[in-house]
């Protein structure tokens, strides 16, 4: 690999971790579901979020991704259905009772599992895909960085390398919230982070929703 290749390796791992590091939509579901669920299940959301990332990535591989960019009806019809998918999460969160949050780690026999990995999974990926703002920053790297010059093998290694350190990245904050210690503290206060994530991503919901509908 030459010299020029290792540049834009190194600049586009540092612009995708400070992206990630940005706590947007994705972030708030992972803490929500990490913090409600047991890891394997929270895991779930993960895999969905990297996996909606792939998807982003796939498209603006073969040239797809700018045209549904450059699509006004297709970025608002995201950014409407988007909202609404985290409005309606927020009231889930928010409607939720405190005896729903008692005995958290605890799974009696008979007790009915509330979520599953493949909900999970489904929650994560519909928050990444429906999130306009995945799409534009994929575009973005890809039509700035990644231009014409840059072989497609180089692109598809690039675009693997972002899913992996996506799912990671997502699965190390589980994990974290998954110790038993850390868990255990969480669960005292989990019925209250549920409530306040709720309200955060009601918040970014109706705030797209609103970016869609008011003319710029």
């Amino acid at each position: 690999m030459d010299a020029g290749l290792v540049g834009i390796f190194v600049t586009v791992a540092i612009a995708h971790f400070l992206a990630l590091l940005s706590p947007g939509p994705d972030f708030v579901i992972v803490v929500k579901s990490a913090v409600k669920n047991k890891g394997r299940k929270a895991l779930g959301v993960a895999f969905g979020i990297a996996s909606a990332n792939a998807v982003y990535i796939g498209l603006c591989l073969i040239g797809v991704g700018s045209i549904l960019a450059a699509s006004v009806s297709v970025m608002i019809a995201l950014k409407i259905i988007g909202g609404l998918f985290l409005v309606y999460l927020a009231v889930q969160a928010i409607r939720a009772k405190k005896c729903n949050y008692s005995n958290i780690d605890v799974v009696e026999e008979g007790v009915s599992i509330q979520t599953t990995f493949l909900k999970e999974f489904v929650t994560g990926f519909l928050s990444g895909i429906l999130n306009p703002k995945n799409l534009l920053f994929y575009l973005s790297l890809f039509t700035v960085v990644l231009n014409n010059e840059v072989g497609f093998m180089f692109k598809l290694g690039l675009g693997i390398w972002m899913t992996v350190v996506v799912f990671v990245w997502d699965a190390a904050i589980i994990f974290l919230l998954s110790a038993p210690k850390v868990r255990r503290e969480f669960t005292r206060v989990a019925y209250y982070i549920d409530k306040v994530t709720g309200v955060m991503l009601g918040l970014l919901g109706l705030t797209i929703v609103k970016s869609a509908l008011v003319r710029q």
